[in-house]
This record gives structure tokens, C-alpha cells and sequence, in this order.
């Protein structure tokens, strides 16, 4: 498609721009994500936990699982290239004796770029949390309890 993004109904809606007879045909997923795919390895599901754990609640539901499968899984391989970036170098000598870039380079770029997609299409980047509303519950008056 193309032109700009669609902007979705719920932010319509909080503008008031939404018109009176509008009618949603968007999904509203339900149920939110907590654990970790088991096919996941350790780093990924530590990027996983992360991801959960910092983000605003209800943001995140079975629907995204895919995306922030993608996000932590990429997170992964960039730790491990940079890993083997720290250890070995930027460059690597070829067998005739020539330098050039460490294969790991060209990973850990790769990775980047698409942990930044997907921090985009989460909601987890700081341009695209101004595009993300999400309704905040009311906080509770300690007091409340008592005084009822």
C-alpha cells in the first residue's frame, strides 16, 4: 500500500476525529504476553523478559508474539555478533593476507536494523511511542480501603 500508514481508530478516536458513523472493522486483540516461547535460547528470552516487563501494560498481546519473537530473536544474533566483534576485531585478515570486514559486522548490522523495525511496530522507539495511546487505569488511593 502505498502513501502513509493508516492511522489507527483508537488514536481517531482520543483526537476526535473519528466520525459518528464510523465502523471499525479493526481487530482488537485480546490476552497479553508473559512467557517466553520455549524454542527461544537464553539471551532471546532474556530480550523477551525485558521487552514484557518495560513495556505499558495491555500494549503487548498474542497477536504481537510474532513481532517480539523477531525482536528478541534478533536481539540475540547482534549480542553474539558483537560478542565476536569485541573478541576478533572489526577486520579479519583473508588467507592471502588481505584485511576486510569481519563477516560479524555485516550481521550485527543486519540485526540492527531489524530490532529497530520491530521496535517501531512496537511501540518501543521514541518517535513511535508518540503514535501508541494507551488508556491508563486510575491509580488507587491508598486511603480508600480505610475510609469506604
Amino acid at each position: 500500500m502505498a502513501g502513509r500508514k493508516p492511522i489507527p481508530t483508537v488514536v481517531k478516536r482520543i483526537k476526535g476525529t473519528l466520525p459518528k458513523d464510523h465502523i471499525s472493522t479493526e481487530p482488537m486483540p485480546s490476552g497479553c504476553l508473559a512467557e517466553a516461547p520455549d524454542h527461544l535460547d537464553a539471551v532471546a528470552k532474556e530480550a523477551w523478559d525485558y521487552a514484557v516487563a518495560n513495556a505499558p501494560r495491555h500494549l503487548l498481546t498474542r497477536l504481537d508474539l510474532s513481532v517480539l519473537e523477531v525482536y528478541a530473536c534478533a536481539s540475540s544474533i547482534y549480542r553474539d555478533a558483537q560478542a565476536h566483534i569485541m573478541r576478533e576485531g572489526m577486520l579479519v585478515t583473508t588467507p592471502n593476507g588481505m584485511p576486510m570486514q569481519s563477516p560479524y559486522v555485516t550481521i550485527a548490522n543486519k540485526q540492527a536494523m531489524i530490532i529497530l523495525k520491530a521496535c517501531a511496530e512496537m511501540g518501543f522507539t521514541p518517535s513511535s511511542r508518540s503514535r501508541v495511546s494507551i488508556e491508563q487505569e486510575p491509580e488507587q488511593d491508598p486511603w480508600q480501603d480505610i475510609a469506604g
